[in-house]
């Protein structure tokens, strides 16, 4: 199994709103694309200085499942909307 973290810090403008609708569409993503797993996404509740707003933990097979995953359309779609409302992402990817 392959897993996939990313972490993103938002934008203030319209954070709360802007959060809510990522996750919501991340959320949607399993349904989409058969090589994600599961995804699981997180908003951040303790909100200290070294925390980001939202995170995301996706199981694939294996890389290739992740290969699909990265240009796939849904995907892609949400990625447009994340680069322009957060300031910051951190992925990390390891093998299980």
């Amino acid at each position: 199994m392959l897993v996939h973290i990313v972490m993103f810090q938002f934008k203030e403008e319209n954070k709360a709103e802007n959060i809510a609708r990522v996750k919501a569409m991340l959320e949607a993503l399993p349904a989409q694309i058969d090589t994600l797993k599961s995804m699981e996404v997180g908003i951040d509740i303790s909100r200290s200085e070294r925390s980001f707003d939202l995170s995301l933990i996706s199981v694939f097979d294996d890389q290739a499942g992740l290969d699909v995953y990265v240009p796939h359309p849904a995907h892609q779609e949400v990625v447009s909307i994340i680069k322009e409302v957060t300031l910051l992402s951190k992925v990390v990817d390891y093998i299980r």
